[in-house]
């Protein structure tokens, strides 16, 4: 089997407005604010008639992405095997620049044909259902071979910068929905992230947990002052997502040092080899990685082993995933060990859906597809609807 053509789909899919049941537009952060998403779905075809789906955000603009997916990363995979996949990963270089986070997608869809191929799940050929997930599921679901399926996923609800009163409003739809997690931007006031989080944490009466993220938009101080404020207030956070800068692991062993709060990294970890150095400066409570930028599911495989064999837990990241990377995220979650906090997700915030059957979110957990690959098809009809052209 060979690797015959790679193509990429650029779209555009509107948000819930945040005020219909678990909407979350406009999704504002300290960089700006969104109303819809542009995402850009990767197609990999073989000479066996085998096609494989992978999905990523856009990076620069659409047609840079797609130029890049298509005129660079696709030369360099077609004519092998999409069987290769540590082998493909390992030779995709380019000097001056880390090419990982393009070819993920590619990667990403040469699993859902391996699956396909040999009809089972990703999470199969990851190793299979490693552990029960967080929140325990009384059910189990079962694949078409008998075998024992995986519990549903845990997730964590995501929410934009709002007033105290909408975060009060969103925090209780949240909790009314069966998610135990909610995960809240930050970082343009410290002052209002902090009243957000009390106002949130009174409404819920304590039953959610938090994960604060300002996208390294505190100063070491103002980071200092909110983490200090929480407890003050008796709010201990699941964890401080990146709160300062990348690339200042000293600062961030300091402020681990200084806070109660757990410190977890994000996009220090989409540099290559920060896992592991940010371990070295005692700078990690938690880690939040993405495969993303980790070059695809085997390099957010790599990063794992290097957290679990540290003993430090980790969740995976969202970047706003339509269906095919959700499933990933799914099936990489469940068959890769080690993966102990719920990931974040914002899949019950989409308008549409670009899958035939969308994927479930019951009572805050992601159904994981059981079919061969990645589980999920792509609607035609709905990519056209909402393709950029």
């Amino acid at each position: 089997m060979e690797i015959v053509n790679v193509s990429a789909i650029p779209v555009d899919v509107p948000l819930k407005p945040l005020e219909e049941p678990l909407g979350i537009a406009p999704y504002v952060t300290n960089h700006g604010s969104l109303e819809s998403m542009e995402r850009v779905l990767v197609r990999v075809e073989t000479d066996c008639a085998t096609t494989g789906w992978g999905e990523m955000r856009v990076f620069l603009s659409p047609a840079a992405t797609v130029s890049i997916i298509e005129d660079g990363i696709g030369p360099l995979v077609e004519g092998q095997s999409p069987f290769e996949i540590e082998g493909l990963r390992r030779q995709v270089f380019v000097e001056y620049t880390n090419t990982d986070m393009f070819f993920a997608a590619v990667e990403m869809a040469c699993w859902d044909i391996v699956g396909k191929t040999l009809d089972c799940p990703v999470y199969e050929l990851l190793g299979g259902w490693t552990a029960p997930s967080q929140t325990s599921r009384n059910h189990r679901q079962t694949h078409t071979t008998g075998v024992s399926g995986p519990d549903d996923v845990p997730v964590a609800f995501c929410l934009g910068i709002c007033s105290p009163s909408v975060s009060r409003k969103k925090a209780r739809e949240a909790l009314d929905a069966g998610f135990r997690v909610l995960k809240t931007k930050a970082g343009a006031d410290w002052r209002d992230d902090v009243a957000r989080i009390e106002a949130m944490h009174e409404e819920t009466s304590g039953q959610l947990e938090f994960r604060l993220d300002p996208n390294q938009g505190w100063t070491t101080d103002e980071a200092v002052r909110v983490g200090s404020k929480l407890e003050q207030s008796g709010i201990h956070l699941q964890y401080l997502e990146q709160p300062i800068r990348v690339n200042a692991h000293r600062s961030l062993a300091r402020l681990r040092q200084r806070l109660c709060q757990p410190i977890a990294p994000n996009e220090d970890t989409y540099i290559p080899q920060n896992c592991r150095r940010l371990i070295e400066a005692g700078a990690m409570d938690v880690g939040v990685i993405d495969m993303t930028p980790a070059g695809g599911i085997s390099g957010l495989r790599s990063q794992a082993s290097i957290l679990e064999d540290a003993g430090i837990p980790f969740t995976h990241h969202c970047a706003f995933d339509l269906g095919v990377r959700t499933a990933a995220i799914a099936h990489a979650v469940t068959g890769i060990p080690g993966f102990s906090l719920p990931p974040d997700s914002t899949y019950y915030g989409w308008e549409a859906n670009i899958i035939d059957d969308p994927l479930s979110i019951t009572d805050g957990a992601l159904s994981v597809p059981t079919d061969a690959g990645l589980g999920v098809s792509i609607d035609e009809d709905a990519v056209e609807t909402h393709r950029i052209r």
